[in-house]
């Protein structure tokens, strides 16, 4: 892997950090006066705050104006937040709404635009560059993930190859016979076309693929190093979400692969904390809000994204970074006590030299008591060891777990392809609790 020589995709990513926040700043006025002269949910919270767009003086000031959460979505489903008549959107996403009535995005004929513009930034800070087959694994549909690599894709001068999720067999055969150059897939579905790979007798380390962008889902730095050595390829990190765009929210780019960095120009971030929503600086782990900066059809304001990071001075471009995602403050659980992420145990399990990636967490309950067992399987390579062996790896994981993150759990070993696959984002958890 040869990290590629910098370059930028648009002016702006160079540009001082004084022109950058002046153009913050003039957007920011704008965008808040299009929410609240377009959007009554916004009129009304704006209000109620006690606070009006004029108030904007400075990005601090952006401090003063209410939250925005999936509640606020939900609320006014399906077309309430759109700040544009409904003949002008020109698309619709929708989240899958498992938790509840699906949150719907809509897109103008100048948000698609400048979508597919930063999804050709953010393939073109990976490495990307006009003429480069690109195999697109991200799922088509109301998710945002497929059309928002395919576009980006396109716009940048790509040849796309639009796969989609699933058919894992037929994925491993074209990229042996189309020889993409680069892979947009999910971190943990990339692991599975590994798996398919090795399945099939080839060495996915010998594709023609030199990049894979890996987002949709937290993974690890240890993740990382696991997809780099067993496909021979730069792994770098897409950061978005539908209801600040889609993908090209952030991305890591190649010759440092060292945080996504945040296209400031359109999304303006900030840290909070998780329990109070206080403004927190820039270097310190809390929440992740977006305000948006140029949408049309959904303005966002100061969304809760839930993910929780931290905001990093600028390095290969002038902009801010993301750290890795450590988890969401809406999926950590709470072991009698203990604060624990699927993240967490994950970076455990993929310091064992015996285990896959593959891992799912079981939370149960035993009268007043949380419980929680990790279900991980072993490498293909170590499908022979003996009972006593396996029981000496689930107690060494068990006590790993136990002193990096400060929770007892039961580990059950099982045998290679017992958990079942995601073609998407990962599924980690399973809750037993009684409702």
């Amino acid at each position: 892997m040869a990290a590629a020589t910098p370059a930028n995709y648009d002016p702006i990513e160079v540009a001082s950090r004084d022109e950058i926040s002046a153009l913050q700043l003039e957007r920011l006025k704008s965008t808040l006066a299009h929410a609240y002269n377009n959007v009554n949910h916004y009129k009304a919270k704006f209000d109620a705050a006690g606070v009006h767009p004029d108030d904007l003086k400075s990005l601090a000031d952006l401090a003063k104006f209410p939250f925005t959460s999936k509640i606020d979505l939900r609320d006014t489903y399906p077309f309430g937040m759109f700040a544009v008549p409904r003949e002008k959107v020109l698309r619709i996403h929708a989240s899958s709404g498992t938790t509840g009535k699906p949150t719907v995005v809509g897109y103008t004929r100048g948000d698609l635009d400048r979508w597919a513009d930063l999804g050709a930034r953010s393939i073109y800070a990976a490495g990307g560059r006009p003429g480069h087959k690109v195999h697109n694994s991200y799922g088509y549909g109301l998710f945002t993930g497929g059309l928002g690599a395919h576009y980006g894709a396109e716009r940048l001068g790509c040849t796309v190859i639009p796969f989609g999720g699933g058919q894992t067999e037929r994925q491993v055969q074209l990229i042996v016979d189309f020889e993409p150059h680069i892979i947009m897939v999910t971190p943990s579905y990339m692991l599975a076309i590994a798996d398919e790979f090795e399945r099939q007798g080839l060495d996915p380390a010998k594709t023609s693929l030199a990049v894979g962008m890996h987002g949709a889902e937290p993974w690890t730095q240890v993740m990382r190093e696991e997809i780099e050595r067993r496909l021979n390829i730069d792994a770098v990190d897409i950061y978005g979400l539908s209801e600040v765009m889609g993908p090209g929210v952030a991305s890591e780019c190649i010759e440092s692969k060292d945080g996504p960095v945040i296209w400031e120009d359109h999304f303006y971030p900030e840290i909070v904390d998780p329990t109070t929503g206080a403004p927190m600086p820039d270097g310190q782990l809390g929440e992740l809000v977006f305000t948006s900066l140029t949408k049309e059809a959904l303005p966002i304001i100061r969304y809760r994204t839930r993910d929780l990071t931290t905001l990093l001075p600028p390095t290969s471009r002038s902009m801010r970074r993301m750290g890795k995602i450590t988890g969401r403050s809406d999926d950590m659980l709470i072991i009698r006590g203990v604060n624990v992420f699927p993240s967490q145990i994950e970076e455990v399990v993929l310091k064992r030299p015996s285990l896959s990636p593959h891992y799912l967490l079981e939370v149960s309950r035993e009268g007043h008591l949380d419980d929680l067992a990790v279900l991980v399987e072993l490498k293909p390579s170590h499908a022979n060891a003996t009972k006593s062996e396996r029981q000496q790896v689930a107690m060494e994981l068990q006590h790993h777990i136990k002193s990096y993150i400060g929770v007892t759990t039961e580990v059950r070993i099982v045998d290679a392809g017992s958990i079942e696959r995601s073609i998407g984002k990962a599924k980690r958890v399973i809750d037993k609790r009684p409702k």
